[in-house]
């Protein structure tokens, strides 16, 4: 049975700015708790927690969290939806942004609750038991810490607030990153001592030790605290409560909710709508009733290697014919490739392909096919099959499978990634990347020792785009690696429409494919043509709204 976290709004629950001074207006509200009146006893603290939760799962787009949206607005996706994701993954984007906007809005909607949380906790200290009174100041204090962690990423230096303001302080100057950074690592290290290990029952989804460990992890890593980094993922490992899940694909269906192998993730519930989201049909093809709006690129499916462990342009194995035979498993997990079952439907993305085969009916029937001949079929020719699930054929607008923030194989590429940038690199960091690659259901080769640092940073940095493609990640590292001036920019390609790609293209050492001496490049779909400036798009424009209220604010540069 499906266990949650059951989110509870609570109604009329001001979290921004305590009541005015005035007597006249000093009275409790009548239609929800105030800030005098709430908490009063341990069930309240729980519900106000609960409601950090439910707030920091927020829809950045479509009714999809952050972390499977972003991906869509770099090299490897694309969002059709003429928004502001693909705004900043076209490079056209300036400070009014309405993704970079919704992002920050909901991220200190989020900080203020924790905030309003950790101001009046204490009132209900006497009242509460030790521990559920430590574990909620601990929950809030990390999820805080989560999402200044985020924005970290995303826009640099932001306002660090971090307790209730009344209306004459509410303009806050950013921060240093230093000061942020330093906070954000010493409260997940804090809160870490007061989580627990795991739950059970509808506690299942609250944060953990390994959790809050394993975001500290993944915060010094993207901010090259190569030994912190290192020393955390380190400390995740020795908790010895993870495992990675045998079966790959199984992992973002519901059927891999209660794997060992995450460590937290979001919790979503249909029961009295109480929280759902719309990633299936933004995913599904148009045989499958979705939208088919958030798209992989040709270059993350040529991205991935061989069976052989080796890049499409070097293995024998490669066969530009057959293109999806002998390649890594992880591929066909992560995409739906032409010529595979797909929500039941024959998926076959070839404009000549006017009818498939529908495996919903027995026997099986011949249908139009509408991802080769709806207008808006997947522009690139492919679909994401992550947290897509054939459970949500009925209702692919609410769907319940739980999104995954962090999972025990991103923790490994942490540490193998932490301790090769810091010189340290031994069996450790070997025995961490082939435990990922060795997989029951990815069975790659494993990486054997003796390499450089530079060799092995290579092996990292296409491992983390195979294992993690469409979590979120590839933003960061694109920023972390520095390489986003290269991989964002040019021409973002779909399949060729009526054929295949006649040859494999050149795949760099960061997995980048280069098109320039294919054949038939020009038969390649060209879904757009994107810019990238080096001097500015690092940093995300602090929304312009802000600025313009805010003149303590400073925008960031280029903007």
């Amino acid at each position: 049975m499906k266990t949650k976290i059951y989110y509870c709004l609570i109604a009329g629950l001001s979290l921004l700015l305590p009541a005015c001074q005035k007597d006249y207006l000093e009275k409790n509200p009548l239609s929800g708790p105030s800030d005098e009146t709430f908490f009063v006893n341990q069930d309240e603290l729980v519900l106000a927690v609960n409601g950090i939760y439910h707030a920091a799962g927020y829809s950045s787009i479509d009714a999809m969290p952050l972390n499977l949206s972003v991906d869509d607005g770099t090299d490897i996706g694309w969002d059709r939806n003429n928004s502001p994701l693909q705004s900043l993954g076209k490079g056209d984007h300036d400070s009014n942004n309405g993704y970079a906007l919704t992002i920050w809005t909901e991220s200190y909607k989020v900080i203020s609750k924790c905030n309003f949380v950790l101001d009046n906790i204490e009132k209900v200290k006497s009242v509460s038991s030790p521990a559920v009174f430590n574990r909620s100041k601990a929950e809030a204090r990390f999820v805080r810490a989560f999402t200044y962690s985020n924005l970290l990423d995303y826009f640099g230096e932001v306002p660090l607030v971090t307790r209730m303001l009344k209306l004459e302080e509410s303009q806050v100057a950013k921060s240093s990153k230093t000061v942020i950074l330093d906070f954000v690592l010493k409260e997940l290290t804090e809160s870490a001592s007061d989580l627990p290990l795991s739950y059970t029952g509808a506690d299942v989804g609250r944060a953990t030790r390994g959790a809050a460990l394993a975001i500290k992890a993944r915060t010094a890593l993207n901010n090259g605290l190569w030994a912190q980094a290192a020393e955390a993922a380190k400390a995740v490992m020795d908790l010895r409560t993870y495992s990675l899940h045998n079966n790959y694909g199984a992992l973002f269906s519901y059927a891999g909710q209660n794997s060992n192998e995450i460590i937290w993730a979001f919790q979503y519930l249909k029961a009295s709508r109480t929280k759902t989201h719309s990633t299936p049909n933004n995913l599904l093809s148009r045989n499958g009733q979705g939208f088919a709006n958030k798209v992989p690129s040709q270059s993350l499916v040529d991205a991935y290697p061989c069976t052989d462990g080796l890049n499409i342009d070097k293995s024998p194995l490669f066969n530009a014919k057959d293109p999806y035979k002998n390649r890594d498993p992880r591929l066909a997990f992560t995409i739906a490739l032409p010529g595979s079952v797909f929500f039941n439907y024959q998926f076959e993305t070839h404009r000549d392909s006017l009818k498939c085969w529908n495996y919903n009916t027995v026997p099986a029937t011949r249908v139009d096919n509408q991802d080769a001949i709806n207008a808006f079929a997947t522009f690139t020719g492919y679909c994401w099959r992550k947290y897509v699930d054939l459970e949500d054929r009925v209702d692919r607008t609410n769907s319940e499978i739980n999104v995954i923030q962090i999972r025990y194989a991103e923790v490994l590429l942490i540490y193998a990634e932490a301790k090769n940038e810091l010189g340290q690199l031994d069996q450790s960091a070997y025995d961490a990347v082939n435990l990922v690659r060795n997989r029951q259901s990815v069975n790659m080769p494993s990486i054997t020792a003796g390499k450089s640092t530079t060799e092995f940073r290579s092996l990292v940095h296409k491992e983390r785009l195979y294992e993690l493609a469409m979590e979120g990640f590839r933003l960061t590292d694109l920023r972390r690696w520095k390489i986003a001036e290269k991989a964002m920019v040019g021409n973002f390609y779909g399949r060729v429409q009526r054929g295949l790609v006649a040859a494999a293209p050149q795949i760099d050492e960061n997995g980048l494919a280069d098109y320039s001496a294919v054949p038939n490049r020009a038969d390649l779909r060209v879904i757009e043509v994107r810019s990238f400036n080096k001097t500015r798009d690092y940093l995300w424009p602090i929304p312009n709204i802000e600025i313009v209220t805010n003149p303590k604010l400073v925008q960031n540069p280029g903007y």
